[in-house]
C-alpha cells in the first residue's frame, strides 16, 4: 500500500477477473496492489480511487437503432431511433436512407423497414397483357378450326340424293311408288298418288 497500516504481514495482490470483463492496467508491486481496467468493449460501472472494481459490457444497439455515442471505458453506449425513411442493423454510427428504387429505375420488389433497406429489382415486362393476347390469338383459332372441321364433317356425312341414293320407282294400284336407298341402306319410300275421278 501507497502508506504505512499498521498490517503486520502483506495482503495478497488483488487479481484482474478477464470473465468480468477486466484486464491488468498496473500490475501489483511491493507497495501498490493491481490496478485493474474494462477490457475492450466493457466499461468500468464502480472505480475507487485508481482502477476499476466492476465493468460491465457496453450495450447493442437494436436493429432500427444507431451508434449516437460510442461507449469508452467510463460510460456506456448510446443508442438513438431511426427517423422514417432511413434504416440501421444497429452497428451503424448513424442511419442510411433507404434506397430510392424509381430513381435508378428499378422495381420496388419490399419496401424498406427501420431495420432493412430497400428490396429492389429489375422491372419486369408487362407480361399479364402479353399471356391475355396469346390466349385470345389461340381462343379464335380454335373457334375458327373447329367451326370449319364441323363443317367439312358434316358436308361428308350429308347425303346426297344424286350420288349417296339408289332409285327406283313402280306404280302401285293408281299411284306411283318410288322408292330410294339412302347411304344408310335404308329405304326412303315416296308415295304419289295419281288423281282420282
Amino acid at each position: 500500500m501507497d502508506h504505512p497500516n499498521g498490517l503486520k504481514r502483506c495482503t495478497p495482490c488483488s487479481t484482474c477477473d478477464s470473465g468480468a470483463g477486466l484486464k491488468v492496467k498496473q500490475g501489483c508491486k511491493l507497495t501498490t496492489d493491481t490496478v485493474c481496467e474494462p477490457m475492450e468493449g466493457f466499461y468500468c460501472t464502480d472505480s475507487p480511487s485508481k482502477g476499476c472494481v466492476v465493468a460491465q459490457k457496453h450495450r447493442r444497439c437494436e436493429p432500427g437503432q444507431f451508434i449516437s455515442r460510442m461507449g469508452t471505458a467510463s460510460t456506456d453506449t448510446e443508442c438513438s431511433e431511426c427517423i422514417s425513411g432511413s434504416f440501421s442493423n444497429g452497428t451503424m454510427l448513424s442511419c442510411q436512407p433507404h434506397t430510392q428504387c424509381e430513381k435508378e429505375n428499378l422495381q420496388l420488389i419490399k419496401a424498406g423497414t427501420a431495420s432493412t433497406d430497400a428490396e429492389c429489382g429489375e422491372k419486369s415486362s408487362n407480361t399479364t397483357g402479353v399471356v391475355i393476347g396469346v390466349l385470345v390469338v389461340f381462343l379464335v383459332a380454335a373457334t375458327i378450326g373447329g367451326g370449319v372441321g364441323f363443317w367439312i364433317y358434316h358436308k361428308n356425312t350429308k347425303p346426297n340424293s344424286c350420288t349417296n341414293q339408289q332409285q327406283g320407282s313402280k306404280v302401285v294400284g293408281g299411284g306411283q311408288e318410288e322408292v330410294a336407298l339412302n347411304t344408310a341402306g335404308k329405304k326412303n319410300i315416296v308415295l304419289y298418288l295419281n288423281n282420282i275421278r
